[in-house]
């Protein structure tokens, strides 16, 4: 319980995510399609959180993965069902303007 808490309510390391972002990981919009099409960083793609667990698929073979929202509450929403997926290569960016502004730095 306390990590699921954990996960929900820690900022991401920028630190990380900026050493992530440097080896060109997967990047996975989370939010809805209305939402991305508004737009999103550049070479990132689109899995709504309401599909994640049933496009495992899309990230089997990826190298890192930085999934993001908004806010982060959704990112990190998916990175728990890819890890309860098994899939562990899993950094949550939290959200689009945290994952634009690394870039930006990079």
């Amino acid at each position: 319980m306390f990590n699921l808490l954990k996960n929900l309510f820690s900022a991401p390391d920028r630190s990380e995510l900026k050493e992530i972002m440097k080896n060109m990981p997967f990047l996975v919009d989370v939010r809805t399609r209305e939402e991305f099409q508004g737009g999103s960083v550049k070479g990132a793609v689109n899995i709504p959180l309401n599909t994640v667990s049933k496009d495992l698929r899309r990230f089997a073979g990826k190298g890192n993965i930085v999934v993001f929202c908004r806010s982060g509450n959704r990112s990190s929403q998916a990175k728990m069902i890819l890890e309860q997926a098994g899939i562990s290569n899993v950094y949550d960016g939290g959200s689009l303007q945290n994952v634009q502004n690394t870039l930006n730095q990079i």
